[in-house]
């Protein structure tokens, strides 16, 4: 996944309203600090948004990588609107599918400053250097990752989306940033060299950028077979498929409940009209 909507994604919350009123101050009190996640996270998407637009009019993003952002929406709309439609009883407080522990939110933190915050240090550090190689090799994966993680803030807030398609953003996007890190290792540990009489500020970004591109690789290359493919998508399927299933459940019970009651009224006029038939003939 992203990792910043994974760090601050709402949990499920117990339900609090039979519980006592200092479990329900302190809860208040616990959830404050999520109320100022989410207000980062906003700030994050306008952030995420102007680096996008930057990118986008820089001319350093290939016409591919601006035009996939476009079809993989369209492709998430068919998709929960054909394939995989929402039930709509998913409240906006059990949006995340995966609930990891500390260890894995940490991975999630390494993650995101290892394809996030390092390669943007590194882009802004190519423009002030004047290194417009490392420029456009780290950009297109930067551009991609920014697109991914504004799009996962976004679906994660409408019901619209249900949790296969959900699942399936990360799982696209980092299908193809991989092949965009393929790129970007080619370009600087093949396209580029050293000088011989370089300098050691020089020799250092020289090897940051090589270490950074592999970080990235060996990362997403990991999230993807190691966590992605097996253990996120397969949850979000279970769920969906859970939530459809106690849905016909419900649906049915309903339908047969009021089978049930259009059966009772009948009778009950029945035995009306032979009560009173019995009266009558008393009298």
């Amino acid at each position: 996944m992203s990792g910043v909507s994974l760090a601050v994604a709402p949990r499920s919350e117990p339900d609090q309203t039979a519980a006592p009123p200092h479990q329900k101050q302190r809860a208040r009190q616990e959830q404050a600090p999520a109320g100022g996640l989410m207000g980062s996270l906003r700030v994050i998407e306008l952030q995420l948004v102007a680096f996008i637009m930057v990118f986008s009019a820089s001319g350093l993003v290939p016409l591919l990588d601006l035009v996939f952002p476009a079809f993989t929406s369209a492709y998430l709309l068919a998709l929960s609107r054909f394939a995989f439609p929402s039930r709509g009883s998913v409240s906006s407080g059990s949006q995340e599918i995966f609930q990891g522990s500390r260890l894995f939110r940490l991975y999630v933190v390494i993650g995101t400053t290892v394809g996030l915050f390092l390669p943007l240090a590194y882009v802004l550090g190519g423009f002030a250097r004047g290194d417009e190689h490392a420029v456009r090799s780290a950009t297109p994966h930067l551009f991609l990752l920014s697109f991914q993680i504004l799009t996962e803030n976004v679906i994660s807030g409408f019901s619209l989306f249900s949790p296969p398609v959900r699942a399936l953003v990360p799982m696209l996007y980092t299908v193809r940033r991989i092949f965009v890190i393929l790129d970007w290792v080619n370009d600087v540990w093949l396209n580029k060299s050293l000088p011989a009489n370089a300098h050691i500020k020089d020799t250092a970004w020289f090897w940051f950028g090589r270490g950074l591109a592999v970080a990235n690789l060996v990362y997403f290359s990991i999230n993807l077979f190691g966590f992605l493919i097996p253990r996120f998508l397969p949850r979000a399927f279970e769920r969906y498929f859970r939530e459809r299933e106690s849905g016909e459940m419900y649906a049915k019970a309903a339908e047969d409940k009021r089978s049930a009651t259009d059966t009772a009224i009948p009778a009950t006029t029945t035995n009306k009209f032979h009560s009173q038939t019995a009266d009558k003939k008393t009298d």
